[in-house]
């Protein structure tokens, strides 16, 4: 999910797809194509997809970290970015491909879920979504786009199962929003700051961790029914994540948790 300028919208590649538009897209294992573009791609990884890859591999936020992904910084920006590593063969295909396809596919990325269509959203000033932006834009070898099945975005979001996804894609980007100004001042982004925002949303286990085996509830008011969530609710935990990176990072009042005086 990008941060649109909406004066940009013309010049983006892909055929813009309005609501109620509809586009032509099967995918099956009949095409020359089929598993082809899950190679080699720059695929980001948002706070959810880590969440959902880590249940379907049975696997901590750290070790899956560590193990599946690059984390990039880049040059202007001020949050890094993380990517999903690709397998170290000649194809450098995606680690979870294999001969009968994806094998996460039920917990797959929102990028997975939303191929061949392309979302971003256009942000106002105080924060509040102008407008959903999508683009057609499957790759040029992509046969799935000659087959006739007609979908619309919202006819394709049903049937991804991609709802969820795109929701907390995009909830997460109205947080990231924030990163195009510099909070780090000397220390930077690697400082202890830096470095606890990005365990709210990367590194859930430890951000659980931190909440239960530190003082934060003793010196944070956090409602009883929502502290109860926070020890067993992965998505609880990860919106609480987003609410602890807009207070303690950039001084925001937020309604899941008030310093205790």
């Amino acid at each position: 999910m990008k941060h649109l300028d909406v004066e940009a919208l013309d010049t983006l590649p892909g055929k813009r797809i309005l609501p109620g538009q509809g586009f032509s897209f099967r995918c099956h294992e009949g095409l020359s194509c089929f598993n082809l573009c899950c190679r080699n791609l720059n695929l980001y990884l948002y706070p959810y997809d880590v969440l959902r890859l880590c249940k379907a591999l049975d696997m901590t936020s750290s070790d899956f970290m560590d193990r599946h992904t690059d984390v990039v910084m880049r040059k202007g920006e001020f949050f890094p970015e993380v990517l999903l590593r690709m397998a170290e063969n000649e194809e450098k295909t995606c680690p979870f491909l294999t001969d009968q396809g994806c094998s996460v596919y039920l917990h797959r990325p929102d990028t997975c879920r939303t191929f061949p269509v392309e979302q971003g959203t256009v942000w106002g000033p105080n924060g509040s979504i102008v407008e959903t932006v999508a683009f057609f834009r499957p790759p040029d070898f992509c046969m799935g786009q000659k087959e006739e099945k007609v979908w619309t975005l919202e006819s394709w979001a049903e049937d991804q199962d991609a709802r969820r996804h795109n929701r907390m894609t995009r909830e997460w980007s109205a947080v990231r929003l924030y990163f195009s100004e510099n909070p780090w001042g000397a220390e930077g982004f690697y400082g202890k700051k830096g470095k606890m925002a990005f365990m709210a949303v990367y590194h859930l286990d430890a951000f659980r961790a931190f909440l239960f085996e530190s003082s934060f509830f003793k010196r944070y008011k956090v409602h009883p029914d929502l502290k109860r969530k926070l020890k067993k609710d992965d998505v609880a935990l990860l919106r609480f994540g987003f609410d602890w990176i807009r207070h303690s990072v950039w001084g925001m009042k937020v309604a899941s948790m008030q310093p205790k005086k």
